[in-house]
Order: structure tokens, then C-alpha cells, then sequence
């Protein structure tokens, strides 16, 4: 493989780790997702498509043969799921999407408008928002209601999160990484997880800090701005869980 391709796929890595740990709802499956499908990658030299939609190709491909065993998680079919990490998540075209995939283009449109109508019909959770800035944290709530989720608590800092995490016991927890004099998401996020088992999604403007896959890191990554497509599909994925390598 010519040098600059491999350089490229290398600038795709984060971006892959978020659709591949999304995917299967864990660092550890995703990031041995990613490393297994760049090892194959790095072997051949096949321009068809770019070096991102590429990575993107072969992390889809092996986590179906990986997960041959899963079913409709949530009532929505795999390829739908998939469909709907790379449009919102991904931020890809249809087109763009439907190349990965492997699917016809007009298939895959029609596949994401019934999984847009799913999303709308699925079940709803508690959302516990630890963000500190009041304006952004009001437009998060704003979100969270727009995809039919109700309001488990708003927290700006560390000490608030864990209490109000204990005092409502929330199905989702949306988390910035960065609060200020209030301390670190993380840290809050990490001692909440200590008392109870909550999915997670955090929000930052700054994403690849979180996808190195050098430490301990997320599942859920999304990036502040954000559409409220993008909120409704990473929580549906969170709450409904992904579908682990074995």
C-alpha cells in the first residue's frame, strides 16, 4: 500500500474507534474491532474507495461475521443500525453510507427512513446531563426532550453528578469532560460507575482526545455542536447496547 494511503487510514483512526466502539457498545470489542480490520487493510492496496470509507468497510464487514449471532437489538435490524452510526454518528452522505455497506442507494435511504421512524417509536429513558455551562446545558435539555427522553438532573460539577445520579437513578448519562471549577466529567462519570451500572455518552468539542486507544476510554463519543439525530441515535445505541466481539 502507497505511503500516503497509509497515512490516511492512520488520520481515520479516531473516527473508526468512535463507529466501532458505538458499535459494539465497548471500548475493548470496538478498538480490537479497529486494530483487526487495519491489520487486513494495511496487506492490500484497493482504491475503490477512500481510505476512510475503507476502514469503515471492513470494521462493518467483520463485525457482522463476528456478531453472525445478533439480533434486531431494540427492534431495529443490524444494517439499519449500522446505517444510522454512519450518517449521524460518521456524519457520511447516504451515498457515501450505502458504498460502505455494500448496499444500493436507494436501498439504504429507504432503510434509514424506517429506522428514523423506529428511533421516534422507541422506548424512552432519564437523562442525567453533567455539563457546566448553563447556556449549553440548557440547549443539551432542549435535545434530550426533542428525542422524547425526560430529565433526570442537570449537574455542573463533580460532587453534584454523584449525588444526583444516586438521588434519580438515571437510564443515560450525558457527560462533557470539562467542567471547569466544577472539576472532571470523567472523574464524576468513573465514581458514579463504582454504585451503578448507567450507559454513557460524552460530549466534547474535542472527540479524538477521547479515541487515542491508549487508556481507558469511552464508547459513546459525540461532538459538541451536535444535531439532535445525533443525540437520538447515540443514545438508542447506548441504551439498547451494541453487540460485543466474542
Amino acid at each position: 500500500m502507497p505511503l500516503s494511503r497509509r497515512q490516511d487510514l492512520l488520520r481515520a483512526l479516531p473516527y473508526a474507534r468512535r463507529y466501532a466502539r458505538a458499535l459494539c457498545g465497548s471500548q475493548s470489542s470496538g478498538d480490537l474491532l479497529v486494530a483487526e480490520s487495519l491489520r487486513e487493510l494495511m496487506a492490500v492496496d484497493d482504491p475503490t474507495l477512500p481510505p476512510r470509507l475503507r476502514l469503515y468497510q471492513w470494521i462493518s464487514r467483520h463485525h457482522a461475521q463476528h456478531g453472525a449471532q445478533e439480533t434486531k437489538a431494540g427492534g431495529m435490524p443490524p444494517l439499519a443500525r449500522k446505517l444510522l452510526l454512519l450518517t449521524s454518528l460518521e456524519e457520511l452522505s447516504v451515498n457515501d453510507a450505502a458504498r460502505v455497506l455494500a448496499i444500493a442507494q436507494p436501498q439504504a435511504a429507504a432503510m434509514l427512513e424506517d429506522a428514523h421512524a423506529r428511533l421516534r417509536s422507541c422506548a424512552q429513558t432519564s437523562v442525567l446531563i453533567i455539563e457546566d455551562e448553563p447556556i449549553i446545558a440548557m440547549d443539551i435539555e432542549e435535545l434530550v426532550r426533542q428525542c422524547g427522553h425526560t430529565i433526570a438532573g442537570v449537574a455542573s460539577s463533580e460532587e453534584e453528578a454523584v449525588r444526583l445520579a444516586r438521588e434519580t437513578r438515571p437510564g443515560l448519562i450525558l457527560a462533557d469532560i470539562n467542567l471547569g471549577d466544577g472539576g472532571d466529567g470523567m472523574k464524576a462519570v468513573s465514581a458514579i460507575l463504582q454504585h451503578q451500572d448507567i450507559p454513557i455518552i460524552f460530549v466534547t468539542a474535542y472527540p479524538e482526545r477521547l479515541l487515542t486507544g491508549d487508556t481507558i476510554e469511552p464508547a459513546f463519543v459525540i461532538t459538541k455542536p451536535f444535531e439532535p439525530l445525533t443525540l437520538a441515535v447515540s443514545t438508542y445505541q447506548a441504551v439498547s447496547g451494541g453487540v460485543p466481539l466474542n
